[in-house]
């Protein structure tokens, strides 16, 4: 059985440094509608992390109005679960985390890299979950925006089917895990990362990067993205897309009041008129060459397929 790590001796346990008690169970669990049990095993937590990949959106609006994002339980759940709105991965991992802690798993968080340093070295940037139930230990990660619909067993075993998609882990010889997708025959790696435990202070400097750096993906486009067990759906900046594995990706550019519309009904997001138009007037034009593809980088750390 893969354990987690023993704090040694004299050291206070890095989930120690996660409060809890600001968060309000009962609201994340109408927002996200789970009404099952909540006990802390397997069961539950594949339960709720579909739940939370359904419900809330991955998106960086909030980035792009100027605001920037903060990653302290309070003001995450106010947003998320209370506003209604989705957010981006440390948004996400700070959330789940704090339920399952609460619920009354053992909860790591580590901080990951999309793709694979061998072929790419990219920063820690992605934060993801290891969850113990007690019995086994789990990869959580519902803020990838196309990643898991539910958790692996942290072990490299065979590979297991979500919906359409089909993913597995492995060790690499750098000892680090790679979370792998298979696409069109080949095995893709969407992240890389170790079983080091991390501590509020080291989320909120790589969140700090990735919602200010001029070099973040995040801080150049808008970014929104649902997963259900058919498809991927992206809106990044006018360019919506929606995506079936094993099928042609197919791809428009939307006009304000479609993109206002989508916003709203297909991503689900509570935004303001004063928000949208916001968003609206720093768009381009919808025929100023919106049909631009994303970068590649932008679209790995989106959850899209890296080149």
């Amino acid at each position: 059985m893969n354990r987690p790590p023993t704090t040694p001796l004299g050291l206070v346990d890095p989930a120690a440094h996660w409060p809890v008690d600001a968060l309000d169970l009962d609201a994340y669990l109408r927002r996200v509608g789970h009404r099952g049990p909540v006990t802390p095993d397997g069961a539950t937590l594949r339960a709720l992390h579909r739940a939370h990949v359904a419900a809330i959106t991955f998106e960086n609006l909030d980035v792009m109005l100027g605001r920037g994002v903060e990653v302290d339980l309070p003001r995450v759940q106010d947003k998320l679960v209370r506003a209604g709105r989705g957010g981006y991965c440390y948004e996400h991992g700070v959330l789940f985390g704090a339920v399952l802690q609460r619920i009354g798993y053992r909860v790591d968080r580590l901080l990951a890299r999309t793709g694979d340093p061998a072929e790419s070295p990219r920063p820690r940037s992605h934060l993801v979950l290891r969850v113990d139930d007690g019995d086994r230990v789990w990869l959580a990660d519902v803020g990838f925006g196309s990643g898991l619909l539910e958790p692996l067993p942290l072990v490299e075993d065979e590979p297991r089917r979500q919906g359409r998609w089909e993913y597995r882990l492995r060790h690499g010889l750098d000892g680090a895990w790679r979370l792998q997708e298979r696409t069109t025959g080949d095995w893709v790696s969407l992240l890389t990362f170790t079983e080091e435990p991390q501590y509020p202070v080291d989320v909120e400097v790589a969140n700090h990067n990735t919602a200010t750096s001029p070099h973040s993906p995040f801080t150049r486009q808008r970014v929104v993205v649902r997963k259900d067990d058919e498809s991927v759906r992206r809106l990044i900046d006018r360019e919506y897309a929606r995506e079936i594995p094993g099928h042609p990706a197919r791809s428009r550019s939307l006009t304000d009041e479609e993109y206002a519309d989508a916003l709203a009904g297909e991503f689900g997001l509570a935004l303001n008129p004063a928000e949208i138009r916001a968003l609206l007037d720093s768009l381009p034009a919808p025929d100023a060459g919106a049909a631009v593809a994303p970068d590649v980088e932008l679209r790995a750390a989106a959850g899209g397929r890296r080149a």
